[in-house]
This record gives structure tokens, sequence and C-alpha cells, in this order.
């Protein structure tokens, strides 16, 4: 069976990882990848926005199913196009349509979703360049901090929680005087939810359901949440406050209802969806959806599912998820995430990364690497996810932290608190 995974960094080579422990005979191409997915996988170097090429990469590999790793594509109607196209539309993709890829691609679209369909979300507005005054009112009935987002896909940067509201109302209007270009045409304002942050995360055949692990990241680049946001210093799973009480409200709340929401509006959903939450006072809250796997989340996750990843993406295309099997390892998993320096800021690409071999007790996930001239080197700002699985936290955080000791590349940097707020 070939499997092709488009996208590039950790989530991916995370994937990748656990479907090439499968029972089942499998290739596994992944496009374009990492220096670590080739060393599992078939690179294949396309841009996974580029469906004109996806489409040939798929039919030069024979693809049996696609599995889609970010966001953009997702939004743009990947899964759309192979069902449209007469060689592709036999190829199952793991991911939703467009529609319901809208649940992250808009923010507007998931509010107004939630509305709909009684799901526990913080209150807001929705407001464009016409009605910055409109705006600005809303802003001041609020308390501070003062959230503002970006409708559209941002790059993760288009989430704003201003103190003041003089810096808030100077925000919006460059929000909506383009800073975010076509994302920010409309920004959403909502009130400020205070209380801890939870990744849920299900994979669903638009029928039935499987919760994943659980996971907490860390989105600040600083020790102690401190300093700007990030794509993910960190992530940790079990969370010690999803208990099983909390866990059956967030399903009777929320997971059933989004499911039983997109089938009323009849969007077919095939996929992941990842809920993002606060925990107020014991009471699950969403602040948003994601229509793929988080990272660094993944890179927790995939180390505590038990059972063939394959099979359960099989069951997701066939439409019998319910009669998997699947299974939950009880050990925790940490990922503690290596960066360039100078991010979240400008930092520099291909500096020689060295000790990857040393490394024996974490799996290393490469999130923003490639090969040039026998090194492996930097490519991006967050570059290595280093993870490790412990029977507690605080021995698998012990390991990454031994296995980061032994990797170095020029500006290299990562969290030494990672978990320091879960008891």
């Amino acid at each position: 069976m070939n499997i092709l995974i488009l996208g590039s960094g950790g989530r991916e080579h995370a994937m990748a990882w656990k479907l090439s422990q499968s029972n089942q005979n499998i290739n596994i191409f992944v496009a374009p990848g990492n220096a670590g997915t080739s060393v599992l996988a078939t690179n294949i170097d396309i841009d996974p926005m580029d469906f004109t090429l996806v489409k040939q990469c798929a039919v030069s590999v024979n693809a049996d199913m696609v599995i889609v790793g970010p966001e953009a594509p997702l939004v743009k109607g990947v899964r759309d196009f192979f069902e449209a196209d007469d060689e592709l539309c036999s190829i199952p993709v793991i991911g939703p349509c467009r529609k319901g890829a809208m649940l992250e691609g808009s923010k507007d679209f998931a509010k107004d979703f939630m509305v709909r369909h009684a799901i526990p979300t913080a209150r807001y507005k929705t407001f464009t360049g016409e009605s910055v005054q409109e705006a600005e009112i809303f802003l001041r009935s609020l308390n501070s901090p003062y959230v503002l987002k970006a409708d559209g896909l941002a790059a993760g940067k288009g989430v704003l929680i201003i103190d003041e509201l003089s810096d808030a109302l100077i925000e919006l209007r460059e929000m909506l005087g383009g800073r975010f270009g076509d994302a920010g045409k409309k920004v959403v304002i909502e009130e400020y939810l205070s209380g801890i942050e939870l990744s849920v995360f299900i994979l669903t055949d638009g029928i039935s359901y499987k919760i994943l692990p659980e996971a907490k990241d860390y989105k600040r680049i600083g020790e102690g949440d401190s300093g700007k946001n990030t794509g993910g210093m960190g992530a940790v799973s079990p969370v010690p406050f999803a208990t099983p009480e909390f866990m059956a409200k967030v399903e009777e709340r929320i997971i059933i209802p989004t499911i039983e929401g997109l089938k009323k509006e009849d969007i077919s959903y095939k996929g992941f969806i990842f809920f993002g939450l606060m925990n107020v006072n014991g009471e699950p809250y969403v602040i948003e959806y994601n229509a793929r796997m988080g990272d660094p989340e993944t890179e927790v996750v995939m180390p505590r599912i038990k059972s063939d990843l394959l099979d359960l993406f099989t069951g997701v295309a066939a439409g019998d998820l319910d009669s998997r099997d699947f299974e939950i390892e009880e050990s925790a998993a940490v990922t503690v995430m290596m960066v360039s320096g100078g991010y979240p800021d400008e930092y520099k690409k291909g500096k020689v990364i060295r000790g990857l071999n040393n490394v024996r007790e974490s799996l290393v996930f490469h999130a923003g690497t490639h090969e040039h001239e026998g090194d492996v080197v930097t490519s991006g700002g967050r570059v290595l996810a280093i993870t490790s699985v412990g029977g507690s936290k605080e021995e698998a955080l012990a390991k990454s932290y031994a296995s980061a000791a032994m990797i170095d590349f020029e500006g290299a940097y990562f969290r030494r608190d990672i978990g320091f707020d879960l008891k």
C-alpha cells in the first residue's frame, strides 16, 4: 500500500514514524518532507499548495491514500480537488472538504458554527474595514485583556491578546488596514476567557469518532510563558486536569455537538478535528477549531497511540471507524522544541546540526530541516522536536532534556520549563 503524506514538519514526521510501525506492508512518501522523514520514507520535493503537482505526485507513486498534514491545502480544497478529478477520485484523502476546513480557515465561520450548535465559546462579534467604529465601540465594552483574531489563516500570527485598550485599538485598525492581508479583511473580537488551555483531538469518519490522547502545548518563546507567541515550544500528554469527569463534559458539550452539527449542515468531514479548549473553573470552552492535528502536539500524541494508525485511517476512508481497534498507552510523553536563535522573529537558516546520532532515549522529529552536502541543516524557526516517553512527565522530560543537550547547532535554544504549570 502506497501512502502519500503532504507536509514538511514535525507533525508529518511523527505521522510517518507511526505509520511505519504498521503491520501492513506499506510504502510511505512525504511531499516535500524533511531530513527526518527521508530516513523512513521517500521525500518528493513539491509544494503541497500546487494541486497540479500534487496530482502528478499521487499518480506517479500510485498512491492508495493521501494524508494531509497542514491546514493550508485543506482550506484551499485539496480533498475537493481529488474528488472532482477522474484520475484521483478513487484515492481517499484523510482531511475534510473545503467547507469543513473552514472551521479553521475562518474564525467567523467557526464562531458562528459554535453559536448555531450551542457549543460553549466566548462572546464575540466580527467586523470589517467598513465597520471600524462599531468594532471600537464593542472593544471598549469588554474588559482587559482584549482578544483580536484575523478571520483567515495567518501562519499562526493572527491572534493577538493585548492588555491595554489603547494598544488594542491601534492593533485593530492595523489589522483591518491590511496587516495580515486577505486573512485580516475580517477581524473577530472576543471576550477573554481566563483559565488553562488544553488541546483535545478526535479522528472521525464523519459519523463516529475516536478521542485521541489530549495534550497541552506551550506557545510562548520564554520560560514561565513569557515573550512572544510561537508555533509551539513543547507539549505534554496526558494532562492532569483532563480528568474523566472533565473529558465527559468535553465529549457531551463539544465533541458530539460538533459532529452532529457537521452532519446537519451536510459537511463531509473525514479526518482530524483539533479542539483548542480553555478550562474555566472546571468548565470547557472552545477557543478555536483546527482542521488537522496540532504541532508540536502530534509529536506527543502519536507515541501514546497503541493501535495501528493505518488501520484507523482505513476506517476513516471506509466509514467504519467505529469498528476499528483503538488503545492508548498509559505512559507519559513530552516534547521539547529546539528552535533557531532569533525565532519567532528573524533567524538564520542553513546551520549544521550535530549530535543527532548520539540520541538513544528520545525520538527526534524534524520540524525545520533539510539535507545539504551530506549534512542535516536548519531550514526553519522550529527545528527539532525532542520527544520522550516515560512512566511520568518528569521521567520523560529528563530524557528529552538530556537528549537536547547532546544536539547542537549555532543559535540553538529550547525552553527548560516545559510542563512547569502541571502538577
